[in-house]
């Protein structure tokens, strides 16, 4: 069995009908060297009461292994921070506390660690949905196609979900990450981050997660428009920080797209971005036109025609 101690950092907020699910599935692990970090996001429900009693009825064995770290709510992707910022073990995983993991999850991720070295590993998952449980596979990566795997994660063309992704710990305390505000594609602006950081890549090919999609307070069941708006500004205020040294950044390949997809949500939903970034419509006209990009070409032509007339 692998030495490698990892810490499962989990944000805990209104999920008391599914935490008992998870937590049993996350102490119920068959590896042992595990550090559980559970950081209490201001939640007004019996979620921290629930996972208490469960711990002294079933793992108190696990109690050593377990920090609990109690914060006002200011939503998922602070969360995660503060949990990172607990975390003591070599690896890191950031999982949901709404899901499940299969029981021996930590154990295969970790032997593949051990195997590998890798930096970045990630694994297949399952989306549960009522009546349906597709398996979602992943395309490899390498070290060599980091940038087109952070691109693929912009245009929708793979998964950015952070609990398919373990990742070394030094990628994230020894580079300087922009951490989202709001908590709509966050995982895209973490992971983008943290895998351009990587140095080595492994795909285990096993269905490791179990990705609850019938919870009807998740942040996916949001209003389009609600989501759109926090998407969209999460990936600005990422590529407004590398705006100015674009070369060599995580950003690179993807923050043309960003800038194009802003002012088609701007002109779409008419959202008042062109204020909110008033360098948006500059960088828009400078972007160049890309099949990489989430939106097509016509829409990026459509939008530079619009910016170069109004903006």
């Amino acid at each position: 069995m692998s030495n490698y101690k990892i810490s499962l950092v989990v944000a805990i907020y209104g999920v008391e009908k599914y935490i008992r699910q998870f937590a049993d599935s996350a102490l119920g692990q068959t590896y042992d060297n595990i550090q559980y970090v559970f950081v209490n996001d201001g939640t007004k429900d019996a979620s921290m009461d629930i996972l208490e009693t469960l711990i002294q009825e079933k793992y108190e064995h696990r109690r050593n292994d377990i920090v609990v770290v109690n914060k006002v709510n200011e939503g998922l992707p602070l969360a995660r921070k503060t949990g990172i910022e607990h975390a003591t073990g070599e690896y890191v995983l950031l999982v949901d506390s709404d899901d499940w993991l299969e029981h021996d999850a930590v154990a295969k991720v970790m032997a593949e660690a051990d195997r590998t070295g890798a930096d970045f590993i990630y694994f297949d998952f399952i989306k549960e949905y009522n009546n349906r449980r597709p398996v979602k596979h992943e395309k490899l990566y390498t070290a060599h196609t980091k940038g087109l795997y952070i691109a693929n994660l912009f245009n929708l063309r793979s998964y950015a979900y952070t609990w398919s992704k373990c990742f070394r710990r030094r990628l994230y305390t020894d580079n300087i990450i922009v951490t989202p505000r709001y908590g709509m594609h966050e995982d895209i602006c973490l992971m983008s981050q943290i895998i351009f950081y990587a140095k080595s890549f492994a795909y285990l090919r096993e269905t490791l997660y179990h990705y609850r999609l019938n919870n009807p307070n998740s942040l996916s069941v949001q209003n389009i428009h609600v989501r759109h708006l926090a998407s969209i500004r999460n990936m600005l205020d990422l590529c407004a920080y590398y705006r100015d040294r674009l070369e060599g950044s995580p950003v690179e390949k993807v923050a043309g797209g960003v800038f194009i997809r802003a002012g088609w949500y701007a002109i779409v939903h008419k959202y008042n971005l062109w204020n909110e970034y008033p360098w948006l419509g500059k960088e828009i006209r400078k972007a160049p036109l890309s099949t990489l990009y989430r939106s097509s070409l016509l829409t990026q032509l459509v939008v530079k025609a619009y910016t170069y007339i109004w903006h």
